[in-house]
């Protein structure tokens, strides 16, 4: 699995997650996605089937801006199709890696990390 870790100067520092993020104002999601992954791994990709959507309430600790926030998260599947897995300089990340499913459990992630892997059947 695909997995950033994020960086230490915010909310769930040194957790593992998915790489994503918000949508800019107007943008579809399946072209947030393909900005999103490149910008935090350095990959290009094609957005495959839809796998599902969760929606969480983040308390102010958990957030940037310090306020209480609803996410919804679109998770879909998708290919890499060129570029070189790189960490994110000066983002909201700041390691990229392929993790084996294996090795999963034994990292420090976020709530997402485990729905995403049995929402994809792994």
């Amino acid at each position: 699995m695909l997995l950033c870790r994020i960086s230490p100067n915010g909310p769930g520092g040194g957790l593992w997650t998915l790489p994503g993020g918000g949508l800019d104002f107007g943008e579809e999601p399946e072209a947030g996605l393909v900005r999103e992954l490149l910008e935090e791994t350095g990959l290009e990709g094609v957005v495959g089937p839809l796998i599902g959507v969760r929606s969480a309430v983040l308390e102010p600790g958990e957030t940037v801006s310090g306020h209480r926030v609803q996410v919804v998260g679109i998770l879909y599947r998708a290919t890499v199709t060129d570029g070189t897995l790189r960490d994110e300089a000066d983002g909201s990340t700041d390691l990229a890696r392929w993790i084996p499913f294996a090795e999963l459990d034994a990292l420090p992630v976020t709530g997402l990390v485990p729905w995403a892997r049995d929402a994809a059947g792994h």
